[in-house]
């Protein structure tokens, strides 16, 4: 396998941004100014923020402090791509534009070497949470949105927290395999696609999962705020070779 001092493309996913974890936030605008200025592309996998009420919040400070970090990465030569998360699907062309990023609808497909990936978030391939993927239908409806962003940013701020903490409580009520993606919704993204390789994120279990000839690798959520600290990222070289980084 031959390693390229610039990488062709890096992915990541599920940081969950959010002022309270400060040190996730340090070492993402750290992996910003250190690693992905070295990358011909970056991806940013869904779920970058623990929420997203609107562009119409993208002067608050904290957000600006993101949304500034991005810009340089875009700024220093290397494309970013972003794709709606669960917790950031309201992320829209004014919050595009400031970035100076892509937005990328899924499932998206590249090219390097003999490879053809897919990617996705993830979330839509966990078919057996109904009631989320219910949920899901709902608020990616164009007109759904365009009625929620109609509301004042401080009463969608309160929504949001309140079905945050929904999502907390029902999430420990749920089996295991109910919160991960199922083989017929992954079947179904190869076929799609003609993909030999899926990149995801959403499930906050990183590994490497044989499909036939065909293999997925799902990445690592980032928290270094609390134990045990986790995060990383995955490397796609123009020749088709990948390599999973962790933080350290």
């Amino acid at each position: 396998m031959t390693l390229h001092a610039r990488p062709f493309a890096l992915f990541i996913s599920d940081l969950h941004l959010q002022v309270s974890h400060p040190r996730t936030v340090d070492a993402f605008l750290a992996f910003l100014a250190e690693r992905a200025v070295q990358a011909e592309r970056l991806y940013l996998l869904g779920d970058i923020f623990e929420y997203w009420a609107g562009d119409d919040d993208l002067d608050d400070p904290f957000n600006r402090r993101i949304v500034d970090a991005l810009r340089a990465v875009h700024d220093a030569g290397t494309a970013v791509c972003w794709m709606a998360g669960n917790r950031d699907f309201l992320v829209g062309a004014d919050f595009a534009r400031a970035a100076g990023l892509s937005l990328l609808q899924e499932p998206h497909v590249i090219e390097a070497g003999a490879r053809r990936v897919a990617l996705v978030h993830g979330d839509a391939e966990c078919t057996l949470d109904t009631g989320y993927m219910a949920f899901r239908a709902q608020v990616r409806q164009p007109a759904w949105q365009a009625q929620f962003l109609g509301m004042p940013l401080a009463q969608r701020k309160a929504i949001i927290t309140g079905l945050r903490e929904g999502s907390r409580e029902a999430q420990t009520e749920k089996l295991y395999e109910t919160m991960d993606v199922t083989p017929d919704a992954i079947d179904a993204v190869f076929a799609a696609t003609g993909a030999d390789v899926i990149i995801h994120g959403h499930t906050h279990r990183p590994a490497v999962h044989e499909h036939g000839d065909k293999l997925r690798y799902v990445l690592p959520d980032w928290e270094l705020d609390a134990d045990p600290v986790r995060g990383g990222w995955i490397a796609l070289h123009a020749d088709g070779s990948i390599v999973r980084h962790d933080l350290d």
